[in-house]
């Protein structure tokens, strides 16, 4: 869609978000694609920014590059200078989940539309991420974190860590370098693997269950919950084929007992206000096998919006349209706190 003044059609300019600096850009790239054809054009005039490194620019509908002042997060097109009301981060992995673009949007008091600067980076370390909802009183499973800078012995994590069990980057998504361990000499590459894509290691214990997930977004000073998924995968785990490239079943909404639901929804909610989170977040459980007993697996500040992803799934699901839940984000963004 050509760009249109807004002072001429008295609509906000929105700053889409993509790309980034980590293996999830491609997958930013998809989120960002469903975004823009999703968002209001009757409410918001959309700027896809791609962002790599220090090249922030903006392409316009003749493939002309406009690069962005980083001073004031601004743009020049046909002689006019652009400034953005809100920036709609849809970049997976960093900068735009581990709280640096929060911060610098901060700094420019530019509204955006995900968790603050503090929760992106604590939930975006996995393992500090566990110990705050453990501290909370939600179980997660047992692990070990490795630092690149730090010597490990892999007879000492055997002895603290029961096989099968998940290695996997600290800091990442999209299971980019994850691996599941079954047996002892195995683990040596999975770690070293991991450490490719980052300079910490996350190793978990294996819990056998469900996964279930539960999106939500709030709004008008309510969370609203959407419907739970099951995620059922062909694979031996939700890999990088499961969540992309259709090796799953998700099942939404999820078929378990209405009481299970209640408490992964109530579970969901508990954390979302005790990490104080802000716009759409992903929570990731495993309901144990031959219990109730439900573990905390991760929180998805800057969930996918692709085709594949789960989150569009459940506002389907829940008889919203996806436009319509784009709308209550960046309006509940730009009010005034």
């Amino acid at each position: 869609m050509p760009y249109q003044s807004s002072h001429i059609m008295n609509k906000k300019n929105i700053a889409l978000l993509a790309g980034g600096n980590s293996g999830e850009a491609e997958i930013s790239f998809k989120s960002a694609l469903i975004i823009e054809q999703n968002i209001d054009q009757d409410l918001y005039n959309v700027f896809k920014i791609n962002l790599h490194k220090t090249d922030w620019h903006y392409i316009d509908g003749e493939g002309q590059q406009h690069q962005i002042d980083k001073n004031d997060f601004s743009l020049m097109l046909n002689g006019e200078k652009i400034n953005f009301e809100c920036a709609f981060i849809a970049i997976h992995g960093t900068p735009g989940e581990d709280g640096m673009l929060q911060g610098y949007f901060e700094l420019l008091q530019i509204p955006y539309t995900t968790c603050d600067h503090t929760t992106s980076a604590i939930t975006f370390n996995k393992s500090y991420c566990n110990k705050i909802v453990a501290a909370s009183g939600v179980n997660i499973s047992h692990s070990v974190h490795l630092f690149n800078t730090q010597a490990y012995n892999i007879q000492q994590i055997l002895e603290e860590i029961s096989l099968p069990c998940f290695v996997k980057p600290n800091n990442g998504g999209s299971s980019i370098g994850m691996s599941k361990v079954n047996h002892a000499q195995d683990l040596e590459a999975a770690i070293l693997k991991a450490f490719q894509e980052d300079n910490q290691v996350l190793i978990e214990e294996f819990i056998e269950g469900k996964e279930l997930s539960c999106g939500m977004i709030k709004a008008n000073d309510k969370i609203l919950v959407f419907p739970l998924t099951q995620i059922i995968s062909e694979n031996e785990y939700f890999d990088y084929e499961a969540k992309y490239l259709g090796k799953s079943k998700e099942v939404t909404p999820a078929e378990v007992d209405e009481t299970i639901a209640i408490k992964v929804k109530s579970t969901a909610t508990y954390l979302y206000n005790k990490l104080n989170c802000k716009g759409i977040v992903r929570f990731d459980f495993i309901l144990k096998s031959n219990s109730e007993d439900l573990y905390f697996l991760e929180v998805n500040t800057v969930p996918g919006q692709s085709a594949e992803s789960i989150v569009p799934q459940q506002i389907r699901s829940m008889g919203l349209t996806i436009r319509e839940v784009y709308t209550m984000l960046i309006e509940e963004s730009m009010k005034k706190s």
